[in-house]
This record gives structure tokens, sequence and C-alpha cells, in this order.
């Protein structure tokens, strides 16, 4: 029986196993979601697919995504970063990276963990939609300009409306697989 997938993700093997696998699941780990964080962070402006085809780069540059590290980054280090053809050498972005991390930590003191600032907008449960079409799925809600700004008042960087939905549907937040999907009822 052929499965029915999401429409962005087919006729890509990466693509259709990171749809498959990880996106809409709903991720309670500050590790995980720091990850996410910074990868929706060098994917502003840029397609998904480009990012997770140099996600294993990404992991390797930036020391495992390991926020305590990326935090204390010096000149040499960004240095390193942008002469690194495996990831997306922008140099604001970079910068952010490390702003984030500082910030990510931030809140972790504040909150206890990432996970429990970030869910407390969802009530800890996601949300669950009713897309039918790729069509109908918004690029941004109310709910997510709401997450950004207060973000960007804790210090983040390119964490605009866009990157922060396209970050609750990738950790789960929303639940945004179309109705004819097989991941759709499985998560």
């Amino acid at each position: 029986m052929k499965k029915y997938r999401c429409n962005w993700c087919i006729g890509d093997p990466l693509y259709e196993a990171y749809h498959d696998q990880e996106w809409g699941v709903p991720v309670y780990d500050d590790a995980t979601l720091f990850e996410f964080l910074i990868l929706e962070t060098f994917q502003a402006g840029l397609s998904w697919i480009t990012v997770l085809r140099k996600r294993e780069n990404f992991r390797n540059a930036f020391d495992n995504f390991d926020y305590k590290k990326i935090a204390n980054y010096n000149q040499d280090k960004i240095d390193t970063l942008l002469q690194d053809a495996g990831i997306i050498r922008n140099k604001l972005k970079v910068k952010a990276t490390i702003t984030n991390a500082q910030s990510f930590m931030n809140i972790q003191d504040e909150f206890g963990s990432f996970s429990k600032y970030i869910w407390a907008f969802v009530d800890g449960k996601p949300i669950k939609n009713a897309f039918k079409n790729l069509s109908d799925i918004p690029a941004n809600t109310p709910l997510s300009d709401t997450i950004s700004k207060d973000l960007k008042k804790r210090g983040f960087k390119f964490v605009g409306t866009t990157v922060i939905y396209a970050h609750m549907q990738a950790t789960g937040m929303v639940n945004d697989h179309e109705t004819s999907c097989f991941r759709y009822e499985e998560i």
C-alpha cells in the first residue's frame, strides 16, 4: 500500500527520510531544540533542503551543536567557520549563532530549560492543524509572531516569525503534516 506524504518532501530521498522520521515529531530535549534553532537560523532566506544537505557539516563545524561551547567561540573560531565550505558561510548568521547560544543558556537559567520556556507557548502540547494542501499552510502565525518578539527581546538574532514558525513545525510544536499524509495521525 502506497504511503502518502506531504508534497513538499516528495522526490528527494533525504527530504523524505527527514519528513518520515523527524519533521513534526515533538522535541523536548534542549540540545535538539538548539540544533533545530541553529539550522533554522542558517536556513533563513534559503531552502531547507540546502541546510539539510549540510547538516552533518554543521554538526562537525559547530561542535555537535554544543551551545555551551558555541557561547564561548572567539574570533579565531569565527574565522575558521567562515572558511568552512561545508557550511553556509554567512558572517552575521555565524555571529548570531554565538549570541543565540548565550541567550539560550540565559533562558535555561531563568526557566530551568529552554524546553519549558518554548513549550509553554503551546501549553506543553502540540497544536494539531488540519491542512489539506501545502498551499494552506501558513509561513507564520500570530503565535510565531509572539514567540519571535519574545526571543528578540531576550537577545536572539535571526529569529523572525517565519523562522520561528518553521522551528515550531520541525520540533512538533505544531503538526502541519497534510491531513492525507501518513504521518499526520502518527504524530
